[in-house]
C-alpha cells in the first residue's frame, strides 16, 4: 500500500493539533497500564488487542502532532514508514505495528488464540521514544514531512 492510495481513501493533512496529540499519547499510556493488568490473564485475544492499540495510539499521537488524519490503520502504518525514512523514528516501528495488527486481527476476529510476545519494558521504551519526538520535533521538520505527503 502506498501513500497515494491512502490519500484517495481519506488520508488528509489537517492543522497540527497538540491537544489531540497529547490526548492520543495519554490514551496510549493508559492502554499500556491496562495491558500490564491483563498480561497474566491467559487471554491472548485481549493481550494482542491491548498491545496493538497501545502502539497504534502512540503512533497516531505523532500523526496529530504533524497534522495527518487517516482512519485506515494500514495508512497510519504507511505514514510511520515515511517517518522512519525521514529518520524521525529510529525504531522499526512500522514492522512492529504491522506484525501486531495482524496478531490482533487473528486473535480478536478469527479467534486463532496465537501467543502474544508482550514485553512491557520494550513497549515503554517505544512510548518514551515517541514522547521525546513529540517534545522535540521542530516546525521545520513538521513542514518538511507535510510537504512530502502533499507531493505524493
Amino acid at each position: 500500500m502506498k501513500i497515494e492510495w491512502c490519500k484517495k481513501k481519506g488520508l488528509k493533512l489537517i492543522d497540527p493539533n497538540n491537544n489531540l496529540s497529547e490526548e492520543y499519547y495519554r490514551n496510549a499510556e493508559e492502554t499500556l497500564k491496562v495491558t500490564n493488568l491483563i498480561k497474566d490473564s491467559g487471554s491472548n485475544m485481549w493481550l494482542a488487542t491491548q498491545k496493538y492499540y497501545t502502539e497504534y495510539l502512540a503512533a497516531y499521537s505523532l500523526l496529530m502532532k504533524i497534522g495527518i488524519k487517516t482512519e485506515i490503520h494500514s495508512c497510519t502504518i504507511e505514514i510511520i514508514k515515511l517517518l522512519e525514512e525521514q529518520k524521525l523514528l529510529d525504531v522499526d516501528y512500522a514492522k512492529i505495528l504491522e506484525h501486531d495488527k495482524d496478531l490482533q486481527i487473528d486473535n480478536q476476529y478469527y479467534l486463532k488464540n496465537r501467543p502474544v510476545d508482550f514485553d512491557s519494558e520494550k513497549l515503554t521504551t517505544i512510548l518514551l521514544k515517541i514522547r521525546q519526538i513529540l517534545d522535540t520535533i521542530t516546525e521545520q521538520k513538521i513542514d518538511a514531512i507535510r510537504q512530502l505527503i502533499e507531493n505524493y
